[in-house]
């Protein structure tokens, strides 16, 4: 359980705006993964008048907001990170006792967390992500003259965003969405997740208080809880709401991709949801390294449970694949402890899920379990052949926790078989050597169009915090193939593009006009440049 310290600082009460709420709706509490205990305080739902000040204060603060110096945007990202950074102790202790996490994951997170914060910081501060483009006038242009056409990405308006379960930080109330909104220029009412309300209420708190102490209208960041779902329904529905960002289920995704559609103004839906990432082994590093590979699946399957959307969950193995790869690896699942899971929801989805599958294909190792009062499961290795998955779609279902399956194929073309036939996924991985990727060019140019991110010679798990970074890809992996919702591209989700034609330039945006005060990067006449016009 988390020190009183922690305790005293926490009122089991949604922030709306810089206000508590009054607290009126239906009690839950967190429950410790590690030992099935309750955690105090009790936590209320937020109740739909609360709600509708939450989106009516985000509405109220747009104009405001949208309008802050980019400087002043970014110096708001960093003092969040700031005061994450200064909560500490009370921090890790209340998200392990959450979440069942190590306090080294947790204190990683919290880094991870406080680095994307800073990065969008830096990115705005630079202000070339609104892409500004600018086509001068052409007045003796003939037939017809050309007007003065400039266009720049502008913020969508209020965003609400869902934390995910399986990152009490990184993905949750200050994560990736909350930070590449704020960045966009967008107010944020976040929902937060039910399994780690007392994590979030320090977080929220945070961010809350930095609004304040920067001077900000206090509608930029409210936190809403709910011990079901029909808050963050009615949050989606809500017409103050102009884009939603969603870590989770499919099932999840799905409902609130559907409400989101069927507003009467549809808004902008960005999920991410479920994703198996296959793995293929090719036959040079399978002779070259079978229980190196081994070794690194196992540590990337069961990495935090296999509670990742990133963990393997397929592993496509070429004719002929040497006995000592699944050997390796049956030897290392069967050595491996009871993986504590995050939310009974999620553990027991887990157990039954190895339960179906041991009716579809065979389980060949199980490690330990526990039979303790916590949420505990065993990791579970599973192989099947490549007809029997051709065959029966079900097997490459997600099954989110610590297990794999391994699918024999007999051939070349059956191999690149499987790959047609995959559904979106976040990522694909190959094991090869140079001679494999040449012999295999098509492999590569199938998973092009099934994945957002592609990894030779490594493993999924572990998202790096880039520029680069894509984190998304093809339905159901995500509801929009073009986003990632980590790197600094996930900004561009929250902005739209907007033109202004023959516009003053007193009138303009100051990163249209033709001083160019702030020395970004434009489109001037189809070619890049800093220069002032």
């Amino acid at each position: 359980m988390a020190d009183s310290a922690a305790m005293e600082t926490l009122c089991g009460r949604s922030l709306v705006g810089f206000s508590d709420a009054m607290g009126d709706g239906e009690a839950f509490r967190a429950v410790n993964p590690a030992d099935g205990a309750e955690l105090e305080p009790a936590y209320h739902s937020a109740t739909p008048a609360e709600l509708d000040r939450a989106a009516g204060l985000a509405a109220k603060a747009f104009d405001s907001y949208r309008a802050l110096p980019a400087h002043a945007r970014a110096e708001f990202l960093r003092d969040i990170a700031t005061r994450i950074e200064k909560i500490g102790e009370p921090l890790v202790l209340r998200a392990t006792a959450e979440s069942g996490l190590p306090a080294a994951r947790i204190q990683g997170e919290t880094a991870r967390t406080c680095h994307q914060l800073r990065l969008f910081a830096d990115v705005v501060a630079e202000g070339s992500w609104v892409g500004a483009r600018i086509d001068p006038a052409l007045p003796d242009r003939k037939p017809l003259p050309r007007p003065d056409i400039r266009s720049m990405l502008r913020p969508l308006g209020p965003a609400a965003v869902f934390a995910a379960s399986n990152f009490p930080l990184a993905f949750s109330v200050a994560g990736g969405d909350t930070a590449s909104a704020l960045a966009a220029g967008c107010p944020v009412v976040v929902k937060a997740h039910a399994s780690h309300p007392g994590t979030s209420e320090l977080i929220g708190r945070a961010i809350r208080d930095s609004a304040r102490h920067l001077g900000l209208h206090e509608g930029v960041f409210s936190l809403l809880f709910d011990a079901g779902t029909a808050i963050g329904t009615a949050l989606v529905q809500h017409s103050s709401i102009k884009a939603v960002g969603f870590t989770g289920s499919r099932a999840g995704g799905r409902a609130l991709m559907r409400a989101a559609s069927a507003r009467q103004e549809p808004i902008p839906f960005y999920a991410e949801m479920s994703s198996t990432n296959p793995v293929f082994v090719l036959p040079g590093a399978m002779r070259e390294r079978a229980e190196q590979i081994a070794a690194g699946l196992h540590t990337s399957m069961t990495l935090g449970a296999g509670q990742f959307c990133t963990k393997p969950g397929l592993v496509m193995l070429p004719s002929g694949a040497p006995a000592q790869f699944a050997q390796k690896l049956a030897e290392l699942v069967a050595g491996s402890p009871a993986f504590t899971m995050l939310n009974r929801g999620i553990c027991s989805t887990y157990r039954s899920g190895v339960q179906k599958r041991i009716g579809s294909a065979r389980l060949v190792a199980s490690g330990m379990d526990d039979a303790g009062a916590g949420l505990h499961s065993a990791a579970a290795l599973f192989e099947t052949s490549a007809d029997k998955f051709l065959r029966d779609p079900e097997l490459a279902d997600e099954l989110f926790g610590p297990a794999t399956l391994l699918i024999q194929s007999d051939n070349r073309n059956q191999l690149l078989e499987m790959a047609r036939q995959l559904e979106g996924h976040l990522t694909a991985t190959i094991h090869g050597t140079e001679q494999d990727l040449a012999d295999y060019r098509d492999l590569l140019a199938i998973l092009e169009t099934k994945v957002g991110r592609i990894i030779f010679n490594g493993f999924p798990t572990g998202v790096e915090v880039s520029h680069a970074m894509v984190h998304g890809g093809p339905w159901p992996s995500t509801s929009d193939s073009r986003t990632t919702s980590v790197g600094t591209m996930a900004i561009l989700r929250f902005a739209r593009p907007v033109c202004y034609q023959g516009l003053p330039d007193a009138s303009l945006p100051p990163e249209l006009q033709n001083a160019n005060p702030h020395g970004i990067w434009r489109m001037f006449d189809g070619k890049l440049t800093r220069e002032a016009m």
